[in-house]
């Protein structure tokens, strides 16, 4: 995990510094509007905080799993795939991370995950069908759509070979699900342009990789679950 730390600790530092250049260059353009854009604050309760925090925590669980599958498997695939999730979320979530540094906000909330998306339509544009998203039921460590268990992740640990290719396979479909869902929450009701932009980039993203995945599946017999 020595590199997914790093690769978290360098997507900090190249948002702290990214957040502290749009500042700067809106003020040398004389772009009053666009400087109290990037450097205000949201809410401790806003979408942008709530995002931030949650989808890092859901961020967390995609690497975890995609170096569990790595040691458990020697298809080229299937480890390029996990490799390519592994670091593009490692990154991501060292940039949202970064963003709570930078706005002085807690990284842990009291407030249940998700209840963020279940508050109608507060900041950005939000739509009214995703309001619905804010409940959860969390079971045995899933804390949000999409996340595995407690007993999914031990069971993807002691597979091996073609078996835990397909379990990693259904298990990242059903966690990029989630992460769709979550990401275009932000896309509708986030109220800082980068963090909307990362969002929808993750919404386009994961959706590629659900393709794939279901391609990967086929190939191997198989096919995400219902």
């Amino acid at each position: 995990m020595t590199r997914t730390y790093w690769a978290a600790v360098t997507a900090v530092v190249l948002a702290l510094l990214f957040a502290a250049g749009a500042v700067t260059v809106a003020v040398g353009n004389g772009n009053d509007d666009a400087a109290s854009t990037a450097s205000r604050t949201p809410a401790v309760d806003s979408a942008d905080a709530g995002f931030a925090r949650d989808m890092s925590v859901h961020h967390q669980q995609a690497v975890e799993m995609s170096f569990i599958v790595r040691d458990r498997t020697k298809d080229e695939e299937v480890r390029r795939l996990a490799y390519d999730i592994a670091n593009t979320q490692a990154n991501q979530r060292g940039m949202m991370l970064g963003w709570l540094d930078l706005w002085e906000l807690p990284k842990v909330s009291s407030d249940e995950p998700m209840s963020w998306m279940a508050s109608g339509e507060s900041g950005g544009s939000a739509h009214g069908g995703h309001g619905g998203h804010g409940t959860h039921e969390v079971r045995d460590g899933s804390l949000m759509p999409g996340m595995a268990t407690r007993a999914e992740l031990a069971k993807l640990r002691k597979a091996d070979g073609k078996q835990a290719e397909i379990l990693y396979l259904r298990l990242m479909t059903d966690h990029h699900k989630g992460g769709v869902t979550m990401a275009q929450g932000c896309a509708d009701r986030c109220e800082v342009g980068t963090e909307r932009s990362l969002a929808q980039g993750m919404v386009d993203a994961q959706q590629s990789e659900i393709g794939l995945m279901a391609d990967l599946l086929k190939a191997r017999g198989a096919a995400a679950r219902p």
